[in-house]
């Protein structure tokens, strides 16, 4: 992957971040709830841009595609101990918010359905 496009990539990485962060708004004081509207429509636009790098990055060769196949395996564990981890400090408090679990439910039928895809079509 040529550099302008791995520092595009990592850009756009950094911007969603900064949205997530801006939407969850943890001390719910800087932000009125237009900005808060605005804020939830750059993060679904910036998600949109970062989604169409991750679907069509290519590798040149093994040793990237291992590097890619890496990420994303560290990328989906991490979020999926995130989720069991809010899913966890949630049911202590008795309050478990159905998206975590949705999310969760998501990420896991989603490795299944690419693992089936993946070994009927390579």
């Amino acid at each position: 992957m040529g550099k302008n496009k791995f520092i595009q990539e990592l850009l756009i990485s950094l911007a969603f971040i900064i949205l997530l962060v801006l939407v969850a708004n943890p001390f719910d004081f800087w932000m009125p709830s237009t900005l808060t509207m605005t804020a939830a429509m750059l993060l679904v636009a910036t998600f949109g841009v970062f989604a169409v790098f991750v679907w069509r990055e290519k590798a040149a060769d093994e040793r990237e595609k291992l590097h890619r196949l890496m990420a994303g395996r560290f990328a989906y564990l991490l979020g999926a101990a995130g989720l069991t981890a809010g899913i966890v400090v949630q049911s202590l408090s008795h309050a478990i918010d159905p998206w975590l679990v949705i999310s969760l439910a998501f990420m896991v039928l989603g490795k299944i359905v690419s693992l089936i895809y993946s070994r009927q079509n390579f």
